[in-house]
């Protein structure tokens, strides 16, 4: 399985004024524009490792999934959530050469914690021997800041704000564990895995 994002987060929809406000910083000074940069950036990691924690996307973007072979035959879990919209499943085969199935036979089932591509009849199309099938889909709480659920979106100012005051000690994104406040912010957003399940 291999899956990768294919649309970024506009910098538009990081909200960098309100961050900025969160941590109390002035304004007007000559090199706010880099600071802005800075504040980005950590806006963007602690994105990133609550999407992370959680497997689900808090603003909207695009991505594509590879499988060689599918986890059920009438139905395959997508990793992520919450999933707005199937584009495109297609297959490739060996050469690389592609074909479009036909949207009306298969369908998105929607869930919080683990949406699924589900065959409408029967079974989902088959995998050409060493291909793969490719399954283009759209997901996020929505393309601004105030579509996310407040808690996801307190959990995010958090983690950036730890991010942002350990800057000098080298570890700001790395191995510092994530702060107890914004782990039981996250906590009922984390997928449950269970081991041996079909879907």
């Amino acid at each position: 399985m291999m899956l990768n994002e294919e649309t970024a987060v506009p910098s538009a929809a990081l909200p960098v004024a309100e961050f900025r406000d969160h941590l109390r910083l002035g304004t007007g000074f000559a090199d706010l524009g880099a600071e802005d940069a800075a504040l980005e950036g950590y806006l963007r990691a602690a994105l990133a490792a609550i999407e992370g924690r959680t497997s689900k996307v808090l603003l909207a973007r695009d991505f594509l999934l590879e499988l060689e072979h599918w986890r059920g035959e009438g139905g395959q879990p997508l990793p992520l959530a919450p999933v707005s919209a199937l584009r495109v499943l297609r297959m490739r085969d060996r050469e690389g050469n592609p074909t479009v199935i036909d949207p009306a036979r298969y369908r998105l089932v929607r869930d919080m914690s683990r949406p699924r591509l589900e065959a409408v009849a029967g079974l989902l199309p088959g995998i050409p021997g060493g291909g793969v099938a490719e399954i283009a889909f759209t997901a996020g709480f929505g393309l601004g800041w105030a579509d996310l659920p407040v808690d996801l979106a307190q959990a995010v100012f958090l983690l950036a704000a730890q991010y942002y005051e350990t800057r000098h000690e080298g570890a700001a994104q790395g191995g510092a564990a994530m702060p107890f406040g914004v782990m039981a912010l996250i906590a009922r957003w984390r997928t449950v895995r269970s081991i041996g399940g079909a879907l």
